[in-house]
């Protein structure tokens, strides 16, 4: 821990990015969403973030990574491969953690890749509904050289709504490569997604 304290202090010693946040949940878990992910860049910076409020964290990502020989770097550091071929059951798995007592931030990038794309996965929101944790609006600001934690907010279950102050919060801020930002927006609102 003091190492990824120590690490944490330098990089943000030398870092053009500035850390800004509001307090995260007394609990110490949650889903914290992180948006717009846009780089692979994003992935330093939640880890910076992490490292510094000595938080823990897992992250989702795409199997491949977990291969040799960075597969052991990439689990050390909270990883958790999901194959996007076969994604079934990913959210019954984090639920299942939950339940058994984990307690950690879930970092998910909702936007599901660097690219351009029309919308959200969902997935978010149903572990947030199925566990009841809480969602931190992670971020990444580029106009404003800004990254770090926005609010908390429990889902609700109309998703619509809980949208809306989502894309509110996500309203003018973009990722570190902009053009390839997308708005908060899931392919179906009009009802809780099947859990």
């Amino acid at each position: 821990m003091r190492i990824r304290r120590a690490a944490a202090r330098a990089y943000w010693a030398v870092s053009r990015w500035r850390y800004r946040a509001e307090p995260l949940p007394p609990a110490g878990a949650g889903i914290l969403i992180g948006a717009p992910h846009t780089s692979n860049w994003d992935f330093v910076l939640m880890l910076a973030i992490a490292w510094r409020t000595g938080i823990s964290v897992r992250f989702l990502g795409k199997h491949e990574l977990f291969r040799p020989p960075l597969g052991f770097l990439m689990r050390a550091l909270g990883g958790i491969p999901v194959d996007r071929r076969h994604p079934a059951g990913l959210v019954e798995e984090i639920v299942d953690r939950v339940r058994a007592g984990e307690r950690f931030f879930l970092v998910i990038t909702p936007e599901g890749t660097r690219s351009a794309s029309a919308h959200w996965k969902s997935g978010f929101y149903r572990i947030a509904l199925a566990t009841g944790l809480p969602v931190t609006l992670g971020f990444v600001d580029r106009t404003t050289m800004t990254t770090g934690f926005g609010p908390t907010m429990h889902v609700t279950g109309d998703v619509a709504a809980d949208m809306d102050r989502i894309r509110e919060f996500y309203a003018g801020k973009t990722g570190v490569r902009p053009a390839l930002g997308s708005e908060p927006r899931l392919r179906d609102e009009s009802a809780p997604p099947v859990l």
